[in-house]
């Protein structure tokens, strides 16, 4: 009997989660991406800003690609020193933060940061994922289908990880 890996789920916010998602998604380790908004206060896009971030649903095989070696990647696209901001973007929205229903996951996420020698500097918000929703069909996997759309992450980024 073949065992199937064990899925894991971390919900990932970098700023415009068009191009956290292409990242994210050539990842090893990375089964699948959704993009979507975090910790917002309604279950719909619709609407005024509801506090939500901005984020990726990153669905990955946990014995091939822990929560720390995420949390490298994840650092390899933002400014963890930004608060509100990534590249061009500004606003609540586009925080930096890493959002999950695993007490374990944020822990781990928690002491990656502390381990940093810059941890003092880091704004990068880390907590329980209290409401999640899938953003708009015209906002999933929007730069594989769309790649030459602006993105604050440079392309040499974007492809540093695509098989």
């Amino acid at each position: 009997m073949v065992e199937t890996p064990k899925e894991e789920e971390l919900f990932l916010a970098g700023g415009c989660l068009w191009g956290v998602q292409e990242f994210v998604r050539h990842l090893p380790g990375v089964v699948s991406t959704e993009a979507g908004r975090a910790n917002g206060t309604t279950d719909s896009t619709q609407g005024e800003y509801d506090g939500y971030a901005e984020c990726v649903r990153t669905r990955f095989a946990s014995e091939r690609l822990s929560v720390e070696r995420l949390m490298d990647y994840f650092f390899e696209i933002i400014d963890p020193y930004s608060v509100n901001k990534q590249g061009p973007d500004e606003g609540e929205k586009y925080r930096t933060g890493v959002y999950s229903k695993e007490q374990s996951h944020l822990d781990s996420a928690r002491r990656y940061i502390e381990a940093r020698t810059d941890a003092y500097r880091v704004v990068v918000e880390v907590s329980p994922l209290s409401n999640y929703v899938r953003s708009d069909e015209e906002h999933q996997d929007r730069l594989t289908l769309r790649p030459h759309d602006k993105c604050h992450i440079p392309s040499k980024l974007l492809r540093k990880y695509k098989v």
